[in-house]
C-alpha cells in the first residue's frame, strides 16, 4: 500500500513541478485553472491518443488474461503511460494543459476519496428480508437521492447498505443496476447530481432548467430500469430463511457530519462565492485543503467496529486513484483534438449529433470535459460566449433542445463503462473487496451496458432527437 501511494505521489508531484505558472484560463468546478485560452491553438498528434487507447485495453484485458502481472502493476502502467503523454507536452511546452489536467484529477480524486473515507464510518442496515419490491424502493431512493447529495454521494453510501440486505443473495447484476440507477441516470435533475451539470450551472445555466428539462426523461427511464431489475431480480430466490427484525440500523453519527462538510464544500469555489480566494498557482483550492482534512479526520475518529463491519479497506480508493491518475493524463491530447474538430462542425451539430456524440465520449471520457467542450462548440455556433453567463442562459432558452441532448447524454452513458463516471469503478472495486466477482471491463459492456441501456439510449433518441 505504502509503495503504490509513493509512485502516485512521484507521479503527480513529477507532473506539478513542470506545470510552471498558470495561462489564461476559464473557470471550473474546482474553482482553478480550466480549458485554457491558449490551448485551442495547440492541436495534439494523433498518435498520442495511443496511451489512452492502451490504457482502455489493458483496463479491459489486464484482470481476465493477465491478472498476476496487472495486480502486481496496474500502478506503474498507470504512471507510466501518463509520464508518456506528460513528457510530450512539456516538449511542446504546452504546460497549462498539464495543469489543468492535475487540478480536474485532485478535485476529483479528494472528493470521491473523502465520500469513500467518511461512508465508511457511517453503518446503515436494513434488517428485512431482501425482495425485489425491497431493492427496488431502495435504488429509487438512492435515484432520488442522487440529485441531493451527487451521484457520487449516493453511492458511497448507499451501496454498502444494499450489498448488506442482498448478503445472502448477492449477484453482480445487484451491482451493475446500481450503477446504471444510482450511479449514473439518477442524478439527472439538479446541477449537484453529477459534475457536467454543475459546470453548466456555473456558466449560466439556471438551477431547475436540468428539472424542467430532463424530469420527462428521467422518470421513465428509471421505470425502465427498475422494471427489468424486477424481472431479474424476482428470478433470485436464494435468499436463506431465517428471523428479520425488521429494523433500520444508523450508525456514525460523527461520520454523517463529516458528509456533510463534504457536501457543502463542493462550493467552496471562487465561480460561485465571490469573495473566496484562489491559491493560484497551486493546483487546487480550498475546497480540496477542506475535503483532506475531512478525509483524515473522518477516518481517525470512525468507530473502528463500524469500520470492520463496513469491511472497509483503502484498496478500492488506491486503485481509483492510479487508474484514473492515468485516465486524466492520457485523455488531455483526446480532449483537445475533440474541442478542435467539434469547433468545425457548425451546422453539423444537430441534437442527434450532439447526443450520440458527447454520450459515446462520455463513456470512456470524463464527461466534465467533454460536456465543457460541447457547450463551447454550441456557444460558438450561435456566435455566443461560454464564459458570458447571460448569453449561455439565452443558450438554454433559445436552443434548449441542443444543451438538452449533450446534458442527457453526458450524464447517461456514463453508465456505460466502469471508468465513464467516478463513482462506478469504486462501486465495483466495493463489491469485489467483498469477494463478489464481478464481470471483466468488456463483460460490463457485452452482457450488461449494451443490451440493457442502447435500447433505451435509442428510444430517447427517436423520441427526442430523432428529428
Amino acid at each position: 500500500m505504502k509503495k503504490g501511494v509513493s509512485i502516485l505521489f512521484w507521479g503527480i508531484l513529477l507532473l506539478n513541478s513542470f506545470s510552471g505558472k498558470l495561462f489564461a484560463t476559464q473557470e471550473n468546478v474546482s474553482g482553478q485553472a480550466a480549458v485554457p485560452v491558449s490551448a485551442v491553438q495547440f492541436i495534439p498528434s494523433f498518435y498520442m491518443i495511443i496511451p489512452f487507447i492502451l490504457l482502455l485495453l489493458m483496463i479491459a484485458t489486464g484482470p481476465v488474461l493477465y491478472a498476476h502481472f496487472w495486480e502486481k502493476n496496474y500502478q506503474k502502467v498507470s504512471i507510466f503511460l501518463a509520464m508518456i503523454v506528460v513528457i510530450y507536452y512539456l516538449i511542446n511546452d504546452q504546460m497549462h494543459s498539464l495543469t489543468h489536467s492535475l487540478s480536474e484529477y485532485i478535485s476529483f480524486i479528494t472528493l470521491l476519496g473523502a465520500l469513500f473515507i467518511a461512508s465508511g464510518g457511517i453503518l446503515i442496515r436494513v434488517n428485512k428480508k431482501a425482495t425485489p419490491v425491497l431493492n427496488i424502493a431502495m435504488l429509487f431512493t438512492g435515484a432520488v437521492i442522487a440529485n441531493i447529495i451527487g451521484t457520487t454521494g449516493a453511492s458511497m453510501l448507499l451501496i454498502r447498505p444494499f450489498m448488506y440486505l442482498n448478503k445472502d443473495r448477492l449477484k453482480p447484476y445487484h451491482i451493475i443496476f446500481f450503477i446504471f440507477i444510482v450511479s449514473n441516470i439518477g442524478g439527472v435533475l439538479t446541477p449537484i447530481g453529477d459534475p457536467p451539470l454543475f459546470l453548466g450551472y456555473l456558466r449560466g445555466i439556471s438551477f431547475f432548467w436540468f428539472l424542467q428539462h430532463g424530469w420527462y426523461i428521467w422518470l421513465p427511464s428509471i421505470i425502465f430500469l427498475l422494471v427489468l431489475f424486477f424481472i431479474v431480480d424476482s428470478k433470485n430466490d436464494k435468499s436463506i430463511e431465517k428471523e428479520y427484525s425488521g429494523k433500520i440500523e444508523f450508525k456514525g453519527l460523527r461520520n454523517s457530519l463529516f458528509l456533510l462538510i463534504i457536501l457543502l464544500s463542493v462550493f467552496l469555489s471562487p465561480s460561485t462565492i465571490n469573495w473566496l480566494p484562489g491559491l493560484s498557482p497551486l493546483p487546487f483550492g480550498i475546497r480540496e485543503i477542506i475535503m483532506v482534512i475531512v478525509m483524515i479526520a473522518s477516518y481517525k475518529f470512525a468507530d473502528p467496529d463500524i469500520l470492520t463491519l463496513n469491511e472497509f479497506t483503502f484498496d478500492p480508493i488506491k486503485e481509483v486513484a492510479f487508474l484514473f491518475f492515468a485516465i486524466f493524463a492520457t485523455m488531455i491530447p483526446a480532449l483537445e483534438i475533440i474541442a478542435f474538430e467539434a469547433g468545425k462542425l457548425k451546422e453539423g451539430l444537430t441534437p442527434g449529433f450532439l447526443y450520440w456524440t458527447s454520450g459515446g465520449l462520455s463513456s470512456v471520457l470524463d464527461n466534465a470535459p467533454t460536456f465543457l467542450n460541447f457547450l463551447g462548440a454550441e456557444t460558438g455556433r450561435f456566435a455566443m460566449d461560454m464564459n458570458n453567463s447571460i448569453q449561455v442562459h439565452q443558450l438554454s432558452i433559445e436552443h434548449s433542445i441542443h444543451l438538452q441532448a449533450i446534458s442527457i447524454a453526458c450524464v447517461f452513458f456514463g453508465a456505460m463503462t466502469y471508468i465513464g463516471n467516478g463513482p462506478n469503478f469504486m462501486v465495483k472495486s466495493i463489491a469485489e473487496s467483498s469477494g463478489l466477482k464481478m464481470p471483466g471491463f468488456l463483460g460490463y459492456i457485452v452482457k450488461y451496458s449494451f443490451p440493457i441501456l442502447i435500447p433505451l439510449f435509442l428510444i430517447i433518441w427517436l423520441i427526442l432527437f430523432g428529428g
